[in-house]
């Protein structure tokens, strides 16, 4: 029998592409925060991997729209490019993800399956009461980032800076990261519409 910290997530995105574009920016782990950033709040590189990305790994801090935050690393895997890739998590989680996408026609099928075990003090103790709640902290998540990835898509195919600024910015993280990241967002906005002036 599972213990109570112990988690298993099925996700399924649809977003209109191709599956290159999208392994192309799901690949691009360091922008993760930059197109994401409801949920990564901070990404860093601790080891460059092959060049298909295996052995890579980072070092991040998420969050939900619950507010705490959680500290944990992952390493790739495996690699399918362009039709997913596998992930090993460590930290805060424990455990495996694992991307597959398929092109329907225009759309990428995306299914993400999450195996993990939380780790954190707070996953430990209070996950037999509140295990309902951090399953809908995921789901929130995990809407968040198939939302932002749709916006990211226009962004990368937009024919000029001008067309780009038109693309609303995605979804900022909740209290009490809001401020800041709608700062950075804003400053980033600021110098994109310097640049398409000058």
């Amino acid at each position: 029998m599972p213990s109570s910290n112990e988690y298993y997530f099925v996700s399924q995105w649809r977003v209109k592409g191709t599956v290159v574009e999208v392994s192309d920016i799901m690949k691009d782990l360091s922008s993760l925060s930059e197109w994401w950033p409801s949920v990564y709040l901070e990404i860093s590189e601790l080891k460059p991997g092959d060049k298909n990305s295996i052995g890579r790994r980072m070092d991040v801090l998420t969050k939900g729209w619950l507010p705490y935050t959680i500290k944990w690393e992952f390493e790739v895997t495996e690699s399918k490019y362009p039709y997913g890739s596998v992930i090993r998590a460590f930290g805060d989680f424990d455990g495996r993800g694992e991307w597959v996408f398929e092109q329907d026609g225009e759309y990428v099928n995306m299914n993400y399956d999450w195996r993990l075990k939380g780790e954190k003090p707070l996953f430990r103790t209070m996950s037999f009461l509140l295990k309902p709640l951090f399953k809908a902290n995921h789901r929130w998540a995990m809407a968040r980032g198939e939302e932002s990835l749709k916006l990211e898509l226009l962004r990368r195919r937009a024919g000029s800076p001008e067309e780009a600024a038109k693309i609303p910015p995605p979804p900022p993280p909740t209290f009490p990261h809001k401020s800041y990241y709608e700062k950075r967002w804003g400053r980033a906005k600021s110098q994109e519409h310097k640049d398409v002036v000058e």
